[in-house]
């Protein structure tokens, strides 16, 4: 959505889901003069006629994300005003990474008051091409710097870039719109930058950790899903350790994935990692499978500092689990039991609805203002598959336990 900007006309995204991010991000860019239209999976977006290069701080504060418009706008109109992210409570994602690539790339950046102001330097019409090492695999910084790059003057290489499948599809998009990219995917991104680029329509790649999600839930209730459209080769991590405990996984075609009922299971250890690494952000769910796993687990975070809240509220449901530093100890226990328990962040609202579903009586899932901004309606899609789940407004919430809910 932020890479509409570089376009100087209409782009039209399919397989936009109707997740709270997707409508924050929304409201930033249609702030910045870029017309807005999502209906039924469809996104629209012109931005023909941009009437701002300061993104509103109250809009900014709310999604770390809203800092990837700096390098679109600074590449198309030569300056943007982007207030600093507000913090986040999976720990710190500075965006000294963004500032150093901008800075490579020709742009004079101060940051005063909170806003991160970049401008081009001196008389210059245009970024300049320029080889930048990022010291860690950023992906908001790989997507940013990319982006600002494909209409800058020349050339530039992203070295130690992020791999990510979404660096890939981000460039995709770019390309249709005419940038010249090569090497996404791989640690070494190559950018010849164009004067402009044109309309475009792009569908969007299937997300990959809601599919993980499902395959984990599926695991956990010992049930056999199918999910279909996927990129296998994007959960290749996560299916490698379903495999190595034991739950069967079936690729029964290019774009499906079935995961099969398996009664018990054995723990592992797993260790978060960028790409084609364990994902971080299936670090939370698949931690609430291994609370029933024979045996005992190590899961290290390596990414987040912050990103294990989920340990508590998965022991007030019974499991078994001591925390060290950023290292959690998992021993498997029979059974999960249903009790109230708080989300604190997207990932973890989503392990704890997962535990939920295995767990024996009701438990009741508060945060879910977390949970939308990534799952779009994921309570009639565990319906659909069974689950007895609902959304229930906090008034109709009984106080004793009858049945699986969410707030």
């Amino acid at each position: 959505m932020a890479g509409s900007i570089l376009c100087s006309g209409t782009c039209r995204l399919r397989n936009v889901p109707s997740l709270l991010d997707i409508t924050r991000i929304g409201e930033i860019l249609s702030a910045l003069g870029v017309k807005v239209s999502h209906s039924q999976g469809i996104l629209d977006l012109d931005a023909s006629e941009i009437t701002q290069s300061k993104a509103p701080y109250d809009l900014v504060s709310q999604l770390r994300a809203s800092f990837f418009v700096a390098g679109p706008l600074l590449a198309r109109l030569g300056v943007a005003q982007v207030p600093l992210p507000g913090g986040c409570s999976i720990g710190d994602r500075p965006v000294d990474l963004h500032v150093k690539g901008l800075q490579a790339l020709g742009a004079e950046v101060i940051i005063e008051h909170g806003v991160v102001h970049a401008r081009l330097r001196g008389n210059r019409k245009r970024l300049t091409g320029a080889r930048i090492y990022l010291d860690f695999p950023s992906v908001g910084a790989t997507e940013n710097i990319m982006m600002a790059a494909t209409l800058a003057e020349g050339e530039t290489i992203i070295e130690n870039a992020a791999q990510e499948p979404e660096v890939v599809d981000l460039a995709n998009f770019c390309r249709a719109m005419g940038a010249q990219i090569r090497g996404a995917g791989t640690n070494r991104i190559v950018i010849n930058g164009v004067p402009q680029l044109h309309e475009t329509e792009y569908s969007v790649v299937p997300d990959r950790i809601e599919a993980g999600t499902f395959l984990l839930a599926g695991a956990i209730t010992r049930s056999e899903i199918s999910l279909s459209p996927v990129v296998p080769d994007h959960l290749s991590a996560t299916i490698a350790k379903l495999s190595e405990i034991g739950v069967k996984v079936a690729i029964d075609a290019p774009d499906r994935i079935r995961v099969l009922p398996t009664e018990q299971f054995r723990g592992t250890d797993i260790e978060t990692l960028p790409f084609p690494g364990f994902p971080t952000d299936l670090q939370a769910p698949f931690m609430s499978l291994l609370t029933l796993a024979e045996g005992d687990s190590m899961i290290t975070e390596k990414l987040f500092e912050n990103r294990l809240q989920h340990v508590a509220e998965l022991n007030r449901m019974g499991a078994d689990i001591r925390l060290k530093g950023n290292i959690a100890i998992v021993r498997g226990v029979p059974q999960l039991s249903g009790a109230p328990v708080q989300g604190t962040d997207l990932r973890a609202s989503a392990a704890l609805v997962i535990a939920g579903l295995a767990a024996n009586g009701m438990t009741t899932v508060r945060g879910l203002n977390h949970l939308d901004r990534g799952y779009d309606n994921i309570e009639a899609k565990l319906r659909g598959l069974g689950a007895k789940i609902q959304r229930a407004q906090e008034a109709d919430i009984p106080a004793a336990p009858v049945e699986s809910k969410l707030s």
